[in-house]
């Protein structure tokens, strides 16, 4: 496990109106990845961005890209977001059939693989690709809108994972994504993640976005 933690705000509550300040803004403020969550309203509900919004990310700023494709048959629009400039792409094991396979043509096209599953989904669905995969991201909320309350019982399973990856010695990153906050952090992290993703508490931070991200590293401290 990385000592280093890593924090990765959410564009998914930001003003998109005021997109390039923004990233400008967790730069500054030391934010380590930007996280950007693609839902196409079939394997999710909501409907958010797609390779246009991810090109205009990487225009933005130099913080690497973590895009997570909450989105069926991923592997159509794999090659699109990987041009537009992600560093990671993660799938989720639910909308993968052939989820080896998917990993391995993300890594191929020179970019980290990721794999997420539900709060519903057992665990033990990742096993056959632990080995393999760069990034394990914990969804602690219900996929699909941001802003919502984080799922206690997920403390558990951020818990399991960990001790699955340390078992094999897996160096891969352990993500968690949904209701992150600074009331949040200290116990996900006891938990052993490693990589935090957050959008309400640092966009909507009441004293601004840079605000927002140098609470929240306060707390990773």
């Amino acid at each position: 496990m990385s000592a280093k933690t890593i924090l990765a705000p959410s564009i998914l509550s930001v003003d998109f109106l005021n997109l390039g300040q923004e990233l400008a803004a967790c730069q500054s403020a030391g934010a380590d990845w930007i996280h950007v969550d693609i839902m196409d309203g079939a394997f999710v509900p909501n409907i958010t961005v797609g390779p246009l919004i991810v090109e205009a990310c990487r225009r933005g700023t130099k913080l690497p890209l973590d895009v997570h494709l909450m989105i069926e048959q991923p592997e159509r629009h794999i090659e699109s977001f990987v041009k537009a400039g992600a560093d990671r792409l993660t799938v989720h094991v639910e909308a993968c059939p052939n989820l080896r396979s998917t990993l391995q043509f993300v890594q191929s096209l020179g970019v980290k693989a990721g794999v997420t599953l539900k709060p519903s989904t057992p665990a033990a669905m990742l096993q056959p690709v632990l080995s393999l995969v760069d990034l394990v991201l914990v969804m602690t909320v219900n996929p699909g809108f941001g802003g919502q309350k984080f799922i206690p019982e997920m403390f558990p399973k951020v818990a399991e994972l960990r001790r699955m990856l340390d078992d094999i010695g897996s160096s891969a990153w352990l993500e968690v994504d949904g209701g992150v906050s600074e009331q949040t952090i200290p116990g996900l992290k006891a938990a052993g993640a490693n990589v935090f993703v957050s959008g309400t508490a640092v966009f909507q931070h009441p004293q601004g976005t840079a605000a927002g991200v140098r609470a929240l590293l306060a707390v990773l401290v």
